[in-house]
């Protein structure tokens, strides 16, 4: 019976081993395959044991995208929903800004329509950095996802970047763009922003006051209420009306996403693909012509690349433009078929020297209204050497125009001088050089002017001609009438009025 209960034991062993092995021993395997010890292949199939009793799963955490659903999102507003991880904010300004946007379907529906160009790149780029997917509904609060919209304080683009935060965030504004309005650029941007103000504050509602409202004005409202006991949430802090609206107006607008039937609302259908595709280019090349070998209207382009100032791209800046995703390849083919011609018709000319317009406009070849509205140049002004302007580039010139001036580039005015002939009266001792010096001319200038020598003297009382600003030659000639009128003799009993000084 013994010997029974080994054998039992033993053949127990070896079919365990068989099935450990699932296949041939060592001695019977391929000497050409390498052999993975039992210990490695073991490891790779460590089953995963909850440590404790199992739970079931509740609500919240199947809401919280903790649990990946089956499904692939209908729509890209799905999608969107299924990122939500932000806090909601019970507030009653959250239900006073849903009743505002709820009764105003038409806004609502030109700026989800105007959001479709943009949405997809938004969440992928949210998704890609495991942020809340409310964020992509930000624009909707800053702009209505008008990428050319600009505030009264200068802010601008669809993320309403003021000039100095743009700055800070690698946001190029120049003479021919303005990174701040780029899709693609300015996306980066609010995101890296957004990021680094959660990463401060540890926590979303917290960091978009700062946002709108600045880190430093939430850091000091946050000390002070810490100094008075009080607490430091976002409902507990005192800012200005504008924050204060700006979390309930974001929170309205993710309540309204989250389920459009309860506020009667439609959003436009948005699907779950890339509404634009990036597009290298190696030339610079006029936005016309662009528009036209993408098969599309030159205001379409405009929407997807709202950062260009100029009736050209210019490539050592932005070597890349976006183009609507079945346009794209359409651009690439007739590209790649157009062998002759240029492809810009615009250059950069850097100015030499500070000159008017008019003489600018002749040395380039232009009208001078051409000139003033293609650079923006208002009158009265000067250009001072070394600005960029755009002007026609010639038929035999093909270099195109360096990354240097593409990134840097900018217009510099200075107002031009209007000058007056004005006379004025030499006192004891006067020299060419010292009426120079008292109205900040060139001894050349007023000794040309006079018909007299750099170095001659003028005789006590003697008219000396000299051409002044308007503002300095009206100030002098009203200070001669002075003095004409308090040496005049009184006339009819009258006494010569005092000058009040203040």
């Amino acid at each position: 019976m013994k010997i029974l209960h080994i054998a039992c034991l033993a053949g127990l062993l070896w079919l365990t081993g068989c099935a450990t092995t699932g296949g041939p021993s060592p001695d019977q395997a391929d000497p050409d395959t390498k052999t993975i010890p039992s210990t490695a292949r073991s490891s790779t199939h460590t089953p995963l044991i909850p440590n404790g009793p199992l739970k079931p799963i509740t609500a919240a955490q199947a809401s919280s995208g903790e649990v990946a659903s089956l499904s692939a999102p209908a729509d890209l507003w799905d999608r969107i929903r299924r990122g939500f991880a932000m806090p909601d904010l019970q507030h009653e300004l959250v239900q006073d800004r849903e009743q505002w946007y709820a009764t105003r379907p038409d806004y609502m529906q030109r700026m989800t329509e105007r959001s479709s160009k943009y949405l997809f790149h938004i969440v992928e780029e949210l998704e890609r950095r495991g942020m809340p997917t409310e964020l992509a509904l930000l624009p909707y609060i800053e702009s209505a996802f008008n990428p050319q919209a600009v505030s009264s304080a200068k802010a601008a683009g669809m993320w309403q970047f003021m000039p100095a935060t743009g700055n800070y965030f690698d946001l190029k504004q120049n003479a021919f763009r303005d990174d701040r309005r780029d899709v693609l650029a300015s996306t980066r941007a609010a995101l890296d922003y957004l990021q680094k103000l959660y990463n401060m504050f540890g926590d979303w509602h917290l960091a978009l006051a700062a946002y709108n409202w600045g880190e430093g004005s939430v850091g000091r409202a946050i000390a002070r209420n810490q100094k008075q006991g009080l607490g430091t949430s976002y409902t507990d802090l005192n800012m200005p009306a504008e924050t204060r609206m700006y979390v309930p107006k974001l929170q309205a607008v993710k309540n309204i996403v989250a389920n459009p039937d309860a506020f009667r609302t439609e959003l436009p259908l948005i699907e779950n693909h890339p509404y634009f595709q990036t597009v290298d280019i190696t030339h610079d090349i006029d936005v016309a012509l662009v528009a036209q070998l993408a098969g599309i209207r030159e205001e379409d382009f405009r929407a997807l690349n709202p950062s260009y100032k100029r009736p050209v791209i210019l490539a050592a800046g932005t070597p890349q433009i976006l183009l609507p995703w079945d346009n794209a390849k359409v651009f690439q083919r007739n590209l790649e078929a157009r062998r002759e011609g240029q492809y810009a018709s615009w250059t950069v000319w850097s100015v030499p020297t500070t000159m008017s317009v008019a003489e600018a406009a002749q040395r380039v070849g232009m009208s001078e209204a051409d000139l003033r509205s293609m650079n923006n140049i208002p009158p009265r002004m000067l250009i001072k050497a070394g600005s960029a302007l755009m002007v026609p580039r010639a038929n035999t010139t093909r270099q195109d125009v360096s990354s240097h001036l593409a990134d840097n580039g900018q217009v510099a005015l200075t107002p031009e001088i209007v000058t007056r002939r004005t006379t004025v009266r030499a006192g004891k001792g006067e020299t060419v050089a010292s009426i120079a010096r008292r109205y900040k001319l060139t001894a050349a200038n007023v000794a040309d002017w006079n018909d007299v020598r750099a170095n001659a003297a003028f005789k006590v009382g003697q008219q000396v001609v000299v051409y002044l600003p308007v503002r300095q030659a009206q100030a002098n000639t009203r200070g001669a009438a002075s003095k004409r009128a308090a040496s005049a003799p009184a006339r009819k009993g009258g006494t010569p009025s005092k000058v009040k000084r203040r």
